[in-house]
Parts: C-alpha cells; sequence; structure tokens
C-alpha cells in the first residue's frame, strides 16, 4: 500500500510505484470516481458462466483499456 499527502495547492502526487503498476506518464490524464461505498460496485463484473481469470490477467486488461482510452 502507498500513501501520499494532499498539498497546499490540492495537488496529490503519485508514488513512483503507483505511476510504475499503472503505466502512467507525464501528460498522461486520471479521472477520479467517487462511490457511495465498495459495496456498490462488488461483483458488477460477475456474470454467470463466464470462465474464471486470473488477478494478472485482469491487471493486464484494466492497463490496456486505460492505454485505449487515452490514446
Amino acid at each position: 500500500m502507498s500513501q501520499t499527502t494532499l498539498t497546499s495547492k490540492g495537488q496529490v502526487p503519485i508514488p513512483k510505484n503507483v505511476r510504475d503498476s499503472l503505466g502512467l506518464h507525464v501528460g498522461d490524464k486520471i479521472e477520479f470516481v467517487i462511490t457511495e461505498k465498495v459495496d456498490d460496485v462488488f461483483g458488477i463484473l460477475h456474470k454467470p458462466g463466464r470462465p474464471a481469470v486470473t488477478v494478472e490477467e485482469m491487471e493486464a486488461g484494466i492497463k490496456q483499456k486505460i492505454r485505449e482510452s487515452f490514446q
């Protein structure tokens, strides 16, 4: 887990390990989405009969979609 501090200008530095993990580069856009609680989105991707995937496959898919949306 990484932690950062909100600056007096309202900026939030993103720790290097997080930037590296998400493949973020200078100029990339980041969107923040606020939900009431995690329970609101829990299980939203579940579809009966869909084959299970590994965490690594999920992370790779998420990274790919993020890259595609900002190109």
